[in-house]
């Protein structure tokens, strides 16, 4: 008689219906574990699109579509030649949230901590959550990618710090890790995945649901005023006017960071500035 295995590694059984609430508990103690590991005490979040994508890549996508275009002059030709020259104007908000997530966790390693603080985190895709992963990297820090396993794979990007990649398979574990850490978040432009998550963090915020005092961020007025009008909301009484103050407005890696750098200060280092070591070149007022 062959031996029974025992239930804990026993892989059809984990699979299973029954074994859902194992597998959920999973997706919170197995990043528990690594975020202690790792010293990791808090982060800030950047949100955004996952069609944008870098300048350069943009650029060089625009001169081959141009260069195919002389033997090609059709009107399919035209309108993906008006898409490619959108995405090179489309491209700022990657540079920018690559230089803004730089900026960020250049201030975070001159706190004076035993823990890493303000980590840089994204959905761990491509587009935007790549330009944050990849301007924290750049400036020497760790950041993380809280990736999601979905049937037309989202891959990765290479920037994650090793040991703080990611894999959910359930949204909400997902949503829970990108709230219970966060200290800020910075929405830049995106799709039905930005607002969703811009919206169930706004609710807990609005609701006292979350134990500390989040800093909102939408980056690019451009973009955003267009989406939204919360005055409707107001008028109608759906919000108060309060509820729309949660929210910030930045229009350039400079003015965000400002905010970020006295929302921190003011809420979340316990000895205020103090805990600022030297940091050549970042303003010391508190905006």
């Amino acid at each position: 008689m062959s031996q029974q295995p025992l239930a804990y590694q026993f892989g059809e059984f984990l699979e299973s219906a029954e074994a859902r609430p194992i597998r959920i508990l999973s997706e919170y103690l197995e990043p528990l574990r690594r975020f202690r590991e790792q010293k990791i005490q808090d982060t800030v979040v950047f949100f955004g699109s996952a069609r944008v994508d870098s300048r350069e890549r943009a650029e060089r996508a625009l001169a081959t579509l141009r260069a195919r275009g002389v033997r090609d002059a059709t009107q399919k030709y035209e309108a993906e030649l008006t898409k490619s020259r959108k995405a090179v104007e489309w491209a700022r908000y990657y540079e920018e949230a690559r230089e803004l997530a730089k900026l960020l966790t250049r201030w975070s390693l001159t706190l004076q901590s035993d823990n890493h603080r303000f980590v840089v985190t994204s959905g761990g895709g491509p587009g935007i959550m790549e330009a944050a992963n990849r301007g924290a990297s750049e400036a020497g820090g760790k950041t993380i990618g809280l990736n999601i396993r979905l049937p037309f794979e989202q891959g990765a990007n290479p920037y994650i710090t090793q040991g703080l990649h990611f894999e959910f398979h359930y949204f909400f574990m997902r949503k829970f890790w990108f709230a219970y850490l966060a200290k800020s978040l910075v929405i830049f432009p995106g799709g039905f995945g930005t607002c969703d998550e811009l919206f169930e963090l706004l609710t807990l915020a609005q609701t006292d649901k979350l134990s500390k005092k989040i800093g909102v961020i939408l980056y690019g007025r451009e973009y955003w005023d267009r989406v939204f009008d919360f005055g409707p909301m107001v008028e109608w009484g759906a919000i108060a006017e309060e509820d729309v103050a949660l929210m910030h407005h930045a229009d350039t890696p400079a003015e965000a960071f400002e905010f970020l750098r006295g929302h921190l200060i003011e809420h979340h280092l316990e000895s205020g500035i103090e805990q600022e070591a030297a940091a050549p070149g970042i303003a010391k007022t508190r905006g």
